[in-house]
């Protein structure tokens, strides 16, 4: 059998397979998306050099291209306009069909134009990895039978499958349908697993939705994204310098008056601030159980409607849930409370002596309530930092 390493066991080939395409993959994240979409981190000139001729022989991807259409998927999200969404389009023409829709949006040269902007257009960009993007796939066929023969030409499928299948189906119809969801971000975005090994952390796309520019995309102790400890070694090295993370919550002394550092606290914590909400909401409907129970509804049925819209719940139960959420005083106050304090980040057209005077007459009214769970919460809030 002809090639340098045409000699290998079986399992020998499909380690090789796995290799070459995990250096796929961690380009696609780390160069793809977290550099150039997201500008979360910096990469020194050889690492970038490295990933944009990598790319170039394993997708065929332009870099402006994949830029902006990832850009515009999270400024469109969930709309008729955004490129690939599953609430949209149906799970199965994303999951299925990802690649078509991304070889669709990139001929569409407004949206290149208008979410393109700061990707690389240096000389080899505009002179082979964009005029000839479809010439690197088949020097890589080539070098995959050089190296292993004929089984490169399964080494080489493998290859041009993997993100195509995996990045445009899986992450963005599975990750925007199924999963669990650590912050309630407006999107339906979702993080599939805990571990991000399969396509390089991306499967903690909500993590990702929430803080968008982090270049780290877990959140919690028990998530691994292996794409940021690639990135961490390379700042090591000295290739790599990251720019912003998720935000950790700080807490210090309990204010008395709401202040300008309190108000921008929250804003830059409301994911966790709604996290402790939506916490003091559970207990409330708890306590609600035998009331909620009277009317027909479980608190469980309640706690969908009030976090998610209703998802998977009839018409008929949507609707007892919304007169029992209008009814019940404690729930009632709660929601419109928690509509109150998304409003805070919300409007990004109010003053900041508007949304301070805003956020004490919340605090004032959380604290009068006579609910020990908003009494609480609003001593919590009271005490966020910067």
């Amino acid at each position: 059998m002809f090639g340098i390493f045409g000699d290998l066991p079986w399992w020998g080939f499909i380690v090789a397979a796995l290799v070459l395409t995990h250096v796929t993959i961690a380009s696609v994240t780390i160069f793809l998306h977290r550099h150039q979409a997201h500008r979360s981190l910096d990469l020194h000139w050889l690492p970038s050099q490295f990933f944009r001729f990598w790319l170039w022989l394993t997708t065929g991807m332009v870099t402006r291209e994949w830029a902006a259409i990832h850009r515009k998927h999270h400024a469109k999200c969930e709309t008729e306009e955004d490129p690939h969404s599953p609430q949209v389009l149906g799970i199965n023409r994303v999951l299925w069909g990802g690649v078509l829709l991304y070889w669709k949006e990139r001929r569409n040269r407004e949206t290149i134009e208008r979410y393109g902007h700061g990707a690389p257009d240096d000389w080899i960009e505009r002179h082979l990895y964009a005029r000839y993007n479809q010439y690197g796939i088949v020097l890589m066929l080539v070098i995959d039978m050089l190296l292993f023969g004929w089984p490169g030409v399964a080494i080489w499928a493998v290859q041009m499958a993997w993100i195509p299948f995996w990045a445009a189906g899986v992450i963005n119809g599975l990750g925007h349908f199924w999963g669990y969801r650590n912050f309630d971000c407006e999107d339906a975005s979702t993080n599939l697993v805990p571990w991000g090994i399969l396509i390089g952390g991306e499967e903690l796309h909500n993590n990702h939705h929430a803080f968008a520019t982090s270049a780290k995309l877990s959140a919690h102790w028990y998530e691994f994204d292996i794409g940021w400890m690639y990135i961490r070694m390379l700042e090591l090295l000295g290739l790599a310098r990251v720019r912003k993370v998720i935000p950790k919550p700080r807490f210090g002394s309990v204010r008395t008056v709401a202040d300008a550092e309190m108000l921008q606290a929250i804003i830059t914590h409301r994911y966790d601030v709604m996290r402790r909400y939506m916490a003091s909401l559970r207990q409330v409907l708890r306590e609600e159980a035998v009331r909620l129970k009277g009317r027909g509804i479980e608190p469980s049925a309640m706690m969908r409607f009030v976090t998610r819209g209703g998802d998977a719940l009839s018409d008929g139960q949507k609707q007892a849930c919304q007169r029992a959420a209008q009814s019940i005083p404690r729930i009632a106050l709660l929601l419109r409370l928690r509509d109150e304090l998304s409003a805070l980040w919300a409007r990004s057209s109010a003053s900041s002596e508007q949304l301070l005077k805003d956020l004490h007459d919340w605090l004032q009214r959380a604290e009068q309530s006579g609910i020990e769970q908003l009494t609480e919460f609003s001593r919590r809030l009271r005490s966020y930092a910067l």
